[in-house]
C-alpha cells in the first residue's frame, strides 16, 4: 500500500514511551502496520486565534496543493504517452521515491525557516504552489496547442480517400502539367464501382481523353483514380460524377505546397519529441525536466503542509506545553479496520466524544473538512497519485 495514516498522540512522561505503546499495540504481536516516527521541528506556536484561523485556512491549501501535486503527476503520464512505464521512475521528492522521502521525512529548513511564524511559512508554500499551478496551465496550454495541430496534421494524412491530403499519395508523373488545355483531375471511386467507372468514365462528359485513367491508391473503402480532360469540360465532368456516385477531389498538383506541409509535420513532430523524450537515447527534454522538478517541488511543499497540520492540530487538541509524538504509519491492507480499532482503544481516553462524531455532521466551530474525525490528530497521505484510464 501506498497510504499513509499521519497520526500524533500527546507525550506520556515522554515522547519515545508514547511511540513504544504505539508500537507495541500495531506491530509487535500483530502486524497491523509498519511505522515511522515522523519529525517536526519545534515550531513557533503563536496565539491560540492564530492557530485556530490557520486550522482551517491550511485544511484548503492542503486539498490544492494535493490538486496540483496530482495535476503535474497526471500531465507527466500524458506528455509520456507511449512511455507510461518511465512514469513512476520521474515522480520523485528530493531524488528518492515517494515512500522513501514520506517515510524519512526531514524538515527543509531552507526553504521553510522555522523562525517564521506558522502562517509565514503556509503564505511561503501557498506561493510556491500558486506559481507552478500557474506554469504548468501555460506549459500545458503551449504543448497541448503543438499536440493539436500535429494530430490535425496527421488526421488529414491517414482519413478517408474523401478528405486526407493527398500530399503523400500522388507523384509528378501522375498529371498531366502545363497545359493550356488539359487536366489531370482525382477521382474517389468506391470498391464497388471500378467496374462502372472503367465502362463509363469516357462518357461521363465530352472531352475525356480515352484510356487515360489510373488506379493510384486505395484504402479498405475506395480507390483513387486519375482522368485526363479538357479544362473546359470540368464543370460537366465533376457534376457528372457525382450522379453516379464518383467523387472528384479539389487538387490541384503544387510541389511547393506539398513539400511545406510535409515540412510542417516534420517541425511539428520534432517539436514535440523534443518537448519531452529524444529517442533512443533517452536524453530527457525541458518540457519533462520542468514537470519533475516541480513535481518534487509540489509534492515536498504538500508533506511539509501535512507537518504543518499536525503540529497546529496537536497543540489545539493537547495544549501547552508543546508535547506530542507525531508517527506514520503504512497500514497492512488486510488489517486496516482492525489497526482502526486498535488505535481507538488506544486513544479513546482522548476524546470521549470522537467515536460518535460524524464527519458528515455540520458542527458549528468544528472544522472536519470532510475528513474522519478521531481521538488522535489524523492526517492520509496518498502516494498513489496517478489516474491512469
Amino acid at each position: 500500500m501506498t497510504e499513509f495514516w499521519l497520526i500524533s498522540a500527546p507525550g506520556e512522561k515522554t515522547c519515545q514511551q508514547t511511540w513504544d505503546k504505539m508500537m507495541v499495540a500495531t506491530t509487535h504481536s500483530n502486524n497491523l502496520s509498519t511505522n515511522h516516527k515522523f519529525n517536526i521541528p519545534d515550531l513557533k506556536v503563536g496565539t491560540l486565534d492564530v492557530l485556530v484561523g490557520l486550522s482551517d485556512e491550511m485544511a484548503k491549501l492542503d486539498s490544492f496543493v494535493e490538486g496540483v501535486v496530482k495535476k503535474v503527476a497526471q500531465y507527466m503520464a500524458d506528455v509520456l504517452e507511449d512511455s507510461r512505464d518511465k512514469v513512476q521512475e520521474n515522480l520523485l521528492a528530493n531524488g528518492v521515491d515517494l515512500v522513501t522521502y514520506v517515510t524519512r521525512f526531514q524538515w527543509d529548513m531552507a526553504k521553510y525557516p522555522i523562525k517564521q511564524s506558522l502562517k509565514n511559512i503556509s503564505e511561503i508554500i501557498s506561493k510556491q504552489v500558486a506559481q507552478i499551478d500557474n506554469d504548468l496551465k501555460a506549459r500545458a496550454s503551449a504543448y497541448n496547442n503543438l499536440k493539436g495541430n500535429l494530430q490535425n496534421l496527421e488526421r488529414k494524412n491517414a482519413g478517408s480517400l474523401l478528405t486526407r491530403s493527398l500530399a503523400d499519395i500522388v507523384k509528378k508523373e501522375d498529371f498531366v502539367l502545363d497545359s493550356e488545355y488539359l487536366i489531370t483531375m482525382l477521382v474517389v471511386v468506391p470498391k464497388t464501382g471500378y467496374a462502372d467507372w472503367q465502362k463509363c468514365y469516357e462518357t461521363l462528359s465530352e472531352m475525356v481523353v480515352p484510356r487515360s485513367t489510373n488506379l493510384l491508391f486505395e484504402d479498405h473503402d475506395s480507390g483513387l483514380f486519375s482522368v485526363t480532360l479538357f479544362r473546359k469540360a470540368i464543370d460537366d465532368f465533376r457534376h457528372k460524377a457525382r450522379e453516379n456516385k464518383f467523387t472528384v477531389r479539389d487538387f490541384q498538383y503544387n510541389e511547393q505546397e506539398m513539400n511545406a506541409d510535409k515540412e510542417e509535420m516534420t517541425r511539428l513532430s520534432t517539436d514535440k519529441k523534443k518537448q519531452f523524450v529524444l529517442f533512443p537515447c533517452m536524453c530527457i527534454g525541458p518540457l519533462v525536466r520542468w514537470l519533475k522538478v516541480n513535481f518534487s517541488e509540489a509534492f515536498i511543499a504538500w508533506v511539509h503542509i501535512k507537518a504543518l497540520r499536525v503540529f497546529v492540530e496537536s497543540v489545539l487538541r493537547y495544549g501547552l506545553p508543546v508535547n506530542f509524538q507525531a508517527m506514520l504509519l503504512q497500514p497492512n491492507k488486510k488489517n486496516i479496520k482492525k489497526l482502526r480499532e486498535v488505535l481507538s482503544e488506544l486513544y479513546k481516553h482522548l476524546d470521549s466524544s470522537a467515536s460518535i462524531i460524524d464527519a458528515t455532521m455540520d458542527i458549528p466551530g468544528l472544522n472536519l473538512s470532510q475528513q474522519e474525525y478521531y481521538p488522535y490528530v489524523y492526517y492520509k497521505i496518498d502516494c498513489n497519485l496517478l489516474d491512469f484510464k
